[in-house]
């Protein structure tokens, strides 16, 4: 008998990939049309599209989750049918997902552990834990073995989910969204860190953001996907925002709106409009998520709330605008007591845009006319004798989507059809319709598109300009520096700090967010 030939040893250091006319589709949808892409071994590559570009298909066919009906993918210059996860990991592909995949009752070295896959009846766990010290003595950040990720905060997560595919030696790391529960200084490091190791020829990182900054800073090569299309790929030092912007758009530079260019006009000293005054809410598990906050806004200002997902935000927004109890505390609007109801919100000009408007601000199978009616159904012209009149809330649907350029089939199309800038759009378009004293806003721009972005934060910084109050609460530390005058930042369910955002600096701002309060402490931690 011939004896077995020894295993090939697998291949180690960054590996070099490309795609050559990608094509995957769902059903009639064509989510990757012909994608030809070249991806340098040992470099950061970043992916910019805006919602349904397809970024995500790209990177699901890469590991595996999807199959592509044409094109090829090349690892190292040789074609690989890459069918499963499975497959993707033997070839030292690893990913790293946008929500966290970790088991919260395990501890950090057994999450670890876990993330080989295949493991023996009996763990010899002093050999493991030896082998999980040494592993930490290489990695950019050290977590401790023997914590629970339930005890671990939103960035400690992250980092462990980052931790789990460093452990399985990938030559090819896939980051979906990574800072999107970071502080700046941990997305600093956690990004740092990663294109350190890269340089260093061990591994090649795909990195999908829509953080400009992050792209500019970070990634060497960038590519800009639309409509399952590469637009182009360019050399980071090569390229501008506004180009990558006008990429992502289908447009020309001319086309695009420059960043900074927005209006913001100076508002006199104007009476509080909105007050805050020891508020407690409870959050989904009984714990208490808004722990006596105290603040006030005046006409003609935004307040813009910082702080890391999951420290209360959520909460205080939805108890402000009526979608959750609250538990003690006060809310003022004017010098009247706020209980969000309805008719309240109407006599007090009250507006709000809720995070995931389609989920909270909408109801999904009623035409878009109909929920753009839904704050003055009962008031004329809409309404007469108790009694809709529909032709009057069509041409008042139209006169608004006209206005803010909501594209929809129709107005009688259900607003569930619409893309989400354009259900952002339509609910934008429903709120600050008329006067507008006090604004309640909720990461208004997450995931939507460049010309978007731009044209809702100018009609946010419209309300202020005509002196309203506008309390905007977002995880994008960039969108509060650009349109806040004053900036609070929350931790753990209460405000820790508080700068006009003029002065604010984004190391102190990061060191808050962190719970460390000060940016001296943050570096000892």
């Amino acid at each position: 008998m011939t004896a077995p030939l020894d295993p090939v040893p697998a291949k180690t250091g960054a590996l070099a990939l490309s795609t050559y006319q990608l094509t995957k589709r769902f059903g009639s949808f064509v989510a990757l049309d012909g994608v030809t892409l070249e991806v340098r071994p040992g470099t950061v590559h970043a992916l910019l599209g805006e919602n349904g570009a397809g970024k995500s298909t790209l990177v699901k066919a890469l590991v595996g989750y999807h199959q592509a009906e044409e094109g090829a993918v090349l690892i190292d210059g040789r074609e690989h049918a890459i069918t499963t996860p499975v497959v993707a990991r033997q070839l030292g592909i690893g990913m790293v997902y946008q929500h966290f995949t970790v088991v919260p009752g395990m501890t950090v070295a057994e999450n670890l552990l876990l993330a080989k896959g295949a493991l023996p009846a009996v763990i010899p766990w002093k050999q493991v834990r030896e082998e999980l010290t040494a592993f930490m003595d290489t990695t950019p950040f050290r977590l401790d073995l023997d914590a629970r990720p339930i005890d671990l905060s939103a960035g400690e997560k992250q980092k462990l989910e980052i931790l789990k595919q460093l452990y399985l030696k990938p030559r090819l790391l896939i980051l979906d969204e990574p800072t999107s529960v970071l502080t700046p200084q941990e997305a600093d490091e956690v990004l740092g860190a990663l294109r350190d190791r890269a340089h260093a020829g061990q591994v090649t990182v795909i990195m999908i953001s829509h953080k400009f900054r992050e792209v500019m800073d970070m990634a060497d090569d960038v590519s800009v996907l639309r409509r399952g299309r590469l637009m182009g790929s360019h050399r980071v030092a090569e390229t501008t925002p506004a180009l990558l912007g006008a990429e992502m758009m289908g447009q020309t530079t001319s086309e695009v709106v420059p960043a900074g260019l927005m209006t913001r006009e100076p508002y006199p000293s104007a009476p509080l409009r909105l007050r805050v005054q020891q508020l407690r809410v409870q959050g989904d598990r009984g714990e208490e998520a808004v722990r006596g906050l105290t603040f006030a806004i005046r006409g003609g200002e935004i307040v813009g709330v910082a702080g890391v997902s999951g420290n209360g935000q959520r909460e205080l927004m939805e108890a402000l605008v009526g979608q959750r109890d609250r538990a003690s505390g006060e809310v003022w609007v004017a010098d009247e007591k706020y209980r969000a109801r309805r008719q309240q919100n109407q006599r007090l000009h009250v507006r709000s845009l809720p995070e995931e408007p389609l989920r909270n601000a909408c109801v999904g199978d009623l035409s878009v006319a109909l929920n753009m009616g839904l704050r003055r159904f009962d008031q004329a012209p809409m309404a007469r004798w108790g009694w809709l009149r529909k032709p009057q809330v069509r041409q008042q649907a139209r006169t608004l989507i006209a206005q803010y350029r909501v594209k929809t089939q129709s107005d009688a199309a259900p607003i569930r059809s619409l893309s989400g800038g354009n259900v952002q759009r339509a609910v934008l378009a429903r709120e600050l319709d008329g006067q507008v004293d006090v604004l309640l806003v909720a990461n208004p721009v997450f995931g939507l598109d460049f010309s978007a972005v731009a044209e809702i934060h100018q009609r946010i910084m419209d309300v202020r300009n005509r002196g309203g109050a506008v309390l905007l609460i977002s995880e994008d530390l960039d969108e509060l520096l650009k349109l806040a005058d004053r900036i609070l930042v929350m931790s753990e369910g209460r405000i820790v700090h508080e700068c006009l955002a003029a002065e604010a600096d984004r190391r102190t701002l990061g060191a808050f967010m962190g719970g460390h309060g000060h940016p001296a402490q943050a570096e000892a931690a």
